[in-house]
């Protein structure tokens, strides 16, 4: 199946190499290995190896455009918890995720820039986060999280983190909401309107599936069209295998009608049902081209729960082969790697 070229015109632009050996930045986790993701970072490699020829006829050609990295998560060292920047209580890191270990694949793979997500692990506590930012301002920009409390407090908390700490987006995460509560409930659309006032998309988590969530979706998009939503991870939709998840992705793909409404082709091992590199995905990389069209759609890493699953810079390359299974246009691939977060985020990896 063809996907259409669905974006405006643009110079072609080289990214980097194609399908090669899957990242070393595996191997640079200070954890012990264990016998699965050595067997994963061999079976890799090989699948790597073998699809360099085939990546290499979907890759961009010219050096002009940047890669972004439209979703990824840095989190403190123990040394960093411990002195300063503690983990949220229960969401202690299990894998690597400091910022010099995130520079370090992002180098090797040939990226330029990310938006970083505020993780779990430190919940509502944004300091390291905001420490990162601060320190690589032309490298990151950051999305917050919201904290939906039911005092409202989490508003003025926005506020100051995307007015004063310059966070340019926010995450909704459904499953923080207060126990029975939806996150079109006061809070929730004080949080929204917000967001849009200040200019700042909300990225939503829908973990447990878009069904679940599609109506609350859905009328805050209606009733607050001034304010952007990028849906993370395809909205965890997975290759329909039966009715009812067709039902899910179609719904997902009919957010499209909402213009400000755009996907987050990310974390592909959360959202295949095949081993890397995730072909699979192509078929829903195709339909969503085709709704939302390729300046609408940007890809994501989900580092570092990328890289004991397929290395930083497989996670990466896995884009252009997926594309090339589909015949997407060049054009069309500049957009999802880098343009249309871009473009999203006027002024963002700018270096000085």
């Amino acid at each position: 199946m063809m996907a259409a070229s669905s974006s405006s015109a643009a110079a072609p632009c080289r990214f980097s190499s194609p399908l090669a050996a899957a990242s070393r930045a595996l191997l640079s986790s200070p954890t012990p290995t264990t016998r699965r993701r050595l067997l994963l970072s061999t079976t890799t490699t090989t699948i790597a190896a073998a699809m360099s020829a085939a990546g290499a006829a979907a890759s961009p050609s010219s050096s002009s455009c940047k890669v972004v990295d439209s979703h990824l998560h840095v989190w403190a060292s123990p040394r960093q918890a411990a002195e300063g920047y503690p983990y949220f209580p229960g969401q202690e890191a299990t894998l690597r995720g400091d910022a010099g270990f995130l520079l370090e694949c992002m180098d090797e793979a040939g990226v330029d820039g990310a938006l970083i997500v505020q993780p779990i692990n430190h919940m509502f506590d944004h300091s390291l986060v905001t420490s990162v930012l601060k320190q690589y301002p032309s490298k990151f920009i950051g999305c917050c999280l919201a904290n939906p409390a039911d005092d409202g407090s989490g508003i003025k908390q926005l506020e100051h983190l995307i007015v004063q700490e310059k966070y340019r987006a926010v995450r909704f995460n459904p499953n923080l909401w207060p126990s029975g509560q939806k996150m079109t409930n006061e809070v929730g659309r004080s949080l929204f309107a917000k967001a849009g006032e200040l200019g700042a998309p909300v990225g939503i988590m829908v973990m447990k599936g878009i069904g679940l969530y599609i109506q609350e979706i859905e009328e805050l998009c209606r009733d607050y069209p001034a304010t952007t939503v990028i849906l993370d991870h395809m909205a965890f939709c997975k290759p329909p295998t039966n009715d009812d998840e067709e039902k899910a992705f179609s719904s997902f793909l009919n957010l499209s009608r909402f213009p400000q409404v755009y996907v987050k082709y990310s974390a592909l091992f959360r959202i295949s049902r095949e081993a890397y590199p995730y072909e699979d995905t192509a078929q829903l990389l195709s339909r969503v081209i085709s709704s939302y069209g390729a300046n609408r759609i940007m890809w994501g890493s989900d580092f570092p729960y990328v890289v004991p699953e397929c290395g930083y810079k497989g996670a990466k390359e896995a884009i252009s082969h997926v594309a090339g299974k589909i015949g997407v246009s060049r054009s069309d691939l500049e957009w999802i790697l880098g343009k249309t977060v871009s473009q999203l985020f006027q002024g963002a990896w700018v270096t000085p």
